[in-house]
C-alpha cells in the first residue's frame, strides 16, 4: 500500500481546525420536533398518514468510502479509485473547514445504545441550503433515542449533500470518531457513518461490533412442555433478511405463551458474556414486504409514523411496496413500538413483537444463544447447515453470499464474502475474526450445551447461469427455486425445539434433511445437478474461499483459523475424482426416545487452551 498518499498531520490539524467551526452563528442547534415541519414541507403524504421521499442518489456511496488515519484504521488492500480520493483529501478537507462557516446547517444530537456503559452520543451536522435536506436529518434523527447522562463517546457527522457529484465520497477519520459524507442525499449514509463508528469505537473497548439483528424467542419444549428462552444473532448483508427474521414470529404459538420479540435488526455490540448492547431505537428497512408472510413489518409500514425513502407512491397517495421500476431499494423507516401482529380478536389483538430492551440479555439468563449466519445463494447450498464452533468461526471468516441475475446480471451467481458480512469493519479484518473466535470459543466453554450454530441460506437451489462467451453477457437458463418463507420459518422454529434432524454432507457439514411440517425432499441437490456439475459448484466455492482466505490472513488471521479453513477445503474434489453425493456416508437418525443434540460435540484443545489462559468448565 502506498502510504504516502495518507497526511496524518492533516488530518489532525483538521480535526483541530474543525472544532472552531462546529458552534459558528450559521450551524442552528434543533431538535427532532423542530425539523419535522421543514421535512414535510418536501415530502409526499401517503393515504396512511406516513410521509415519503425520493433521493438522487439510492444506496450507499461504497466504493467512494474511504478511512484517513493511522495505520490501524486503513484498508489492507484499496481500488485505485479509493487511492485517488485518498490523495486528494487534503484539499476536500480545506474545503469542508470553509462550507463548515458559509453554508447554514442544522446540528442534531441523538444517541445511539440505552445502557450503563457505552451509548455513543451522534452529532449529525446537516447542511440546509437545499431546504430539503432537513428530512435527511429528520429521518435519520428517528432511528436513534433522545440523549441520557450515561456515558458516551461523542461522534460527529458532517453531511453536505450539495457538495457536486464529481466529487462525492465519504471521508471517515476514525481516530477523531468525525465522518464526512460529501454530495450524496441518501439517508443510509448518515445512519451506517454514525454505526461504523460504534462498531470501531466497540471493538477497542473490548466488544465485538457485529453486523447483526437480536432478538429473545420464547418456545415450549416438545418434550417437557416447559417454555425455554432463547437468544438469537442473526448476521448478514443488507437485503438478506436480517429484519425479516428479526421480527418474523416463525409459526409459534402465542397461545401457548411462544413469540418472537425483536432487539434490533442491524448493528449491535457483542460482549464476553454472551449478551449483546443493542444501537438503534427504530429500524430502516428494505420495504420489499410481504403482508401475509411479514406482518409485524407490513403493520409498521402502514402506521402513520413510517417514514418512506424511494417508495413508489401513486398519484392517490398509495405506496406500493413491491414496485422497483424507479428504484430497487426502497427504505422506510418504522417505529419499534408499532411492529405488531394481530392474535384473536377484539379491541386487544394487536400484540407487540419488540423485547423491552435495546440490548440481548447474557447467558445467564437465557436456556440458550444461536448464532445463525444467513447467506444467499441459488445453486447447491442446502437451507440449513448446523456448524460446530470452528465452522461458525469461519462461516464468520467467509461472510458468504452471491450476487443475484435481478441486482447485477453482469456478476450474477458470483460468490460475494464479507468478513462477518459486515462491509463496516474499520481497519484489519482477521482482528474482527480473531476477536470472534475467541469470544466464541470461551461462551462454548464456559456454557456447555448452551450454545449453537447455524447458516440459513434465503436464496434458492437449483439456478444454472450460462456465459456463453468469455467476458460476454450471462444467460439465466434455469431459475433458482426459492426458499418459500413458511419453510424457513419451519426450519428454524425446528432447531429451536431441536425437532429437526441433520446429517452429514458433501459440504462438510452437518445439512438438514427433515423439519417438522414441512417437505424437504424435494429440494435435493440431486435433484437438479449431475455429479459433475456439482464438483463444479464445490471446487468453485473452495477456490473463492481459499482467495479470500489467503487475502485475511495477509492482515493477521490467527494460525489456528487459516489451519481449519485449510482442512475444510478437503470437500472439492480433485478435476479426475468421480464424487456421487449418494455415495457420502450419512449418520444414523438419532432413536426416537433421545433428545436431538442442539449443538454438534466439540472439545476444546488443552494446549490451546494452556497457551490462552482459557477457562473451561
Amino acid at each position: 500500500m502506498a502510504d504516502s498518499i495518507y497526511n496524518e498531520e492533516v488530518y489532525t490539524r483538521f480535526h483541530r481546525d474543525l472544532q472552531r467551526r462546529l458552534n459558528g452563528p450559521n450551524i442552528k442547534e434543533v431538535t427532532l420536533e423542530d425539523l419535522r415541519e421543514p421535512a414535510l414541507a418536501s415530502g409526499m403524504q401517503t393515504k396512511f398518514g406516513s410521509w415519503g421521499w425520493r433521493s438522487a442518489v439510492s444506496s450507499r456511496i461504497a466504493e467512494k468510502t474511504v478511512y484517513l488515519g493511522s495505520e490501524k484504521v486503513r484498508e489492507h488492500k484499496i481500488s485505485d479509485g479509493k487511492k485517488n480520493i485518498i490523495s486528494k483529501a487534503p484539499d476536500e478537507l480545506d474545503k469542508v473547514l470553509h462550507v463548515m462557516e458559509t453554508l447554514p446547517f442544522v446540528r442534531l444530537r441523538r444517541q445511539m445504545g440505552q445502557n450503563p456503559d457505552y451509548n455513543p452520543k451522534c452529532n449529525l451536522y446537516m447542511s440546509v441550503a437545499d431546504l430539503k435536506n432537513h428530512r435527511l436529518a429528520y429521518m435519520w434523527g428517528n432511528t436513534l433515542g433522545p440523549i441520557t447522562k450515561d456515558p458516551g463517546p461523542e461522534f460527529t457527522l458532517i453531511h453536505i449533500p450539495e457538495e457536486h457529484h464529481i466529487r462525492q465520497q465519504a471521508l471517515m477519520l476514525p481516530d477523531y470518531n468525525t465522518t464526512l459524507v460529501l454530495g450524496s442525499d441518501y439517508m443510509g449514509e448518515d445512519k451506517k457513518g454514525f454505526l461504523r463508528n460504534g462498531m470501531f469505537r466497540a471493538d477497542d473497548m473490548g466488544m465485538l461490533g457485529l453486523h447483526a439483528g437480536t432478538k429473545v424467542v420464547i418456545i415450549r419444549d416438545p418434550k417437557t412442555n416447559k417454555l425455554h428462552k432463547y437468544g438469537v444473532f442473526l448476521f448478514g448483508l443488507s437485503a438478506t433478511g436480517k429484519s425479516t427474521w428479526s421480527c418474523h414470529q416463525l409459526g409459534l404459538d402465542w397461545g401457548k405463551g411462544e413469540r418472537t420479540l425483536v432487539c434490533q435488526d442491524d448493528i449491535c455490540f457483542l460482549k464476553s458474556d454472551g449478551s449483546a448492547f443493542g444501537s438503534e431505537a427504530n429500524f430502516f428497512v428494505k420495504t420489499d414486504v410481504d403482508k401475509r408472510l411479514q406482518e409485524a413489518m407490513y403493520n409498521s409500514l402502514v402506521h402513520r409514523s413510517a417514514l418512506y425513502e424511494n417508495v413508489m407512491i401513486n398519484s392517490k397517495g398509495e405506496p406500493d411496496f413491491l414496485d422497483e421500476n424507479l428504484c430497487g431499494n426502497g427504505r422506510a423507516i418504522i417505529m419499534k413500538k408499532h411492529l405488531k401482529i394481530k392474535r384473536g380478536r377484539g379491541p386487544f389483538s394487536m400484540k407487540n413483537i419488540w423485547y423491552p430492551s435495546y440490548n440481548l440479555p447474557p447467558l445467564d439468563e437465557l436456556d440458550g444463544l444461536v448464532f445463525a449466519f444467513i447467506t444467499r445463494r441459488n445453486t447447491i447450498m442446502s437451507f440449513s447447515q448446523r456448524l460446530t464452533p470452528m465452522q461458525a468461526v469461519l462461516a464468520y471468516l467467509w461472510g458468504e453470499s452471491s450476487h443475484s441475475y435481478a441486482s447485477n446480471p453482469a456478476k450474477a451467481g458470483e460468490s460475494v464474502r464479507t468478513v462477518g458480512t459486515d462491509p463496516f469493519i474499520v481497519g484489519s479484518r482477521a482482528a474482527k475474526v480473531n476477536h470472534f473466535y475467541r469470544i466464541i470459543m470461551d461462551l462454548v466453554a464456559n456454557y456447555p450445551g448452551k450454545i449453537s450454530f447455524y447458516q440459513y441460506n434465503t436464496g434458492g437451489m437449483g439456478e444454472i447461469i450460462e456465459q456463453p462467451d468469455p467476458g460476454g453477457p450471462k444467460k439465466i437458463i434455469r431459475k433458482t427455486e426459492r426458499v418459500p418463507i413458511d419453510t424457513m420459518a419451519a426450519i428454524q422454529r425446528g432447531d429451536l425445539r431441536g425437532t429437526n434432524r441433520y446429517e452429514e454432507n458433501f459440504l462438510g457439514t452437518e445439512v438438514i434433511t427433515s423439519a417438522e411440517g414441512i417437505d424437504l425432499s424435494q429440494y435435493d441437490p440431486t435433484k437438479y445437478y449431475s455429479r459433475e456439475q456439482t464438483d463444479d459448484y464445490l471446487r468453485d466455492l473452495v477456490n473463492g474461499r481459499r482467495k479470500f482466505t489467503e487475502a485475511v490472513t495477509e492482515e493477521g488471521l490467527m494460525r489456528e483459523i487459516a489451519r481449519e479453513a485449510e482442512e475444510s477445503y478437503k470437500i472439492a474434489p480433485e478435476k479426475e475424482t468421480k464424487v456421487y453425493m449418494s455415495s457420502v456416508k450419512k449418520q444414523p437418525p438419532p432413536p426416537k426416545d433421545k433428545a436431538v443434540a442442539k449443538l454438534t460435540d466439540w472439545k476444546p484443545n488443552p494446549r490451546l487452551a494452556r497457551d490462552r489462559g482459557w477457562r473451561y468448565g
